[in-house]
């Protein structure tokens, strides 16, 4: 019985393309397909230039075409084929060359109505949890969300939004394909590099990181895009705000003076820039008992809305101190998807709806 090309490409769906759902021949990734008699010669050309990845590949095809009947010899040539304009590597690929980014205005996103950046001046404020939380909620008013976590050495969005795999590539883009968890798409570099690693970039690879981030997801049409910024004044949120035109920027802070005297710096930045801040998030506000329902103001308490109203921006809210933000964080479900009608998420929901109005008032891109 001799083996032919349907029996091969048959024993080739077993074989899931890298970081896709998708096999390697619905993907298109077999380029060229040879049965002479009982041998058996396979070009694939994969996205992206890993040889971890193209050696595992090789194999896997090698194995699954040596168990068609009739089989001989099986040669596998598995050919990375990288995009022109791709900066961005999956886990364990070689570290990118970096060529400084030539200064340009801001402009809009392509598709996008809204860029907003969720920042503030020190970290552990919980920045990411009022991201995470602000993408969940505008979501659920019915907009079209996308979250990007833009805090390159830091990345907490794919713990908080519960997702542990890299992307999927679209090879006619070539896309990086976003995830999408309650009605909100979201990329972040913790996809695209080993979790267990330390990313160890200077400021103009960090740069380039970011804009392929930006320009190389399939996003789509979005009404809001939310960017998860890092903590600090630096270079990402520089970059940010030169390449991108943002509709605004959420301060996030706690209430105690030393983060406070943070937040006073972020939107000072802002302001530099010429980006409009559309308020401050007070988290950590206060603690209240589970048991008794006694207030404790564990870091004070309204520092966040006299700041506000000094500095002339508006205040969007407070959020409590509260072990079920934190849980549902860690488990992978933000509170306003987990528990959507609880006060901790009608916190966020109240938030929401401001920042909401905030950007209706906007002017939009097209129009800038």
């Amino acid at each position: 019985m001799s083996v032919t090309k349907e029996a091969v490409l048959e024993a080739l769906r077993a074989v899931h393309h890298p970081g896709s759902t998708r096999d390697i021949v619905t993907a298109g990734a077999v380029k060229d397909l040879v049965v002479d008699a009982g041998d058996v010669r396979i070009r694939v050309e994969l996205g992206a230039a890993n040889p971890a990845i193209t050696e595992q590949l090789r194999e896997e095809c090698r194995k699954v075409v040596e168990r068609v009947a009739g089989t001989r010899a099986v040669q596998v040539d598995v050919q990375p084929v990288a995009a022109p304009s791709s900066g961005l590597r999956m886990a364990g690929s070689p570290t990118p060359q970096v060529t400084p980014p030539v200064p340009q205005g801001p402009a809009p996103l392509p598709g996008i109505e809204h860029t907003i950046a969720v920042a503030s001046g020190k970290g552990g404020v919980g920045k990411s949890t009022v991201a995470v939380n602000l993408a969940v909620a505008l979501a659920a008013r019915g907009a079209r969300i996308g979250l990007l976590d833009a805090d390159i050495y830091g990345p907490s969005i794919p713990l908080m939004m519960g997702v542990d795999e890299q992307p999927a590539v679209d090879p006619a883009g070539p896309w990086i394909v976003p995830f999408e968890r309650h009605g909100v798409r979201f990329m972040s570099l913790g996809f695209l590099v080993d979790r267990r690693e330390a990313v160890i970039w200077r400021g103009p690879m960090v740069m380039k990181a970011l804009g392929h981030l930006l320009d190389e997801v399939a996003w789509g049409d979005l009404d809001v895009l939310v960017v998860d910024m890092p903590p600090g004044t630096g270079d990402t949120q520089l970059t940010l705000s030169q390449k991108v035109l943002l509709s605004g920027a959420v301060i996030v802070t706690t209430p105690q003076d030393v983060a406070l005297a943070d937040a006073i710096k972020g939107v000072a930045m802002f302001r530099k820039v010429d980006v409009p801040v559309l308020g401050i998030v007070e988290n950590m506000s206060y603690f209240a008992c589970p048991h008794c329902g006694e207030r404790t103001d564990v870091f004070g308490h309204g520092g966040g809305r006299a700041e506000a109203e000094k500095m002339g921006v508006p205040f969007l809210g407070e959020v409590a101190l509260d072990p079920a933000i934190r849980a549902s964080g860690d488990t992978g479900t933000p509170v306003t998807a987990a528990d959507p009608d609880s006060p901790r998420a009608t916190a966020f929901r109240e938030i929401a709806a401001r920042v909401a109005e905030s950007l209706e008032r906007a002017p939009r891109p097209a129009d800038s």
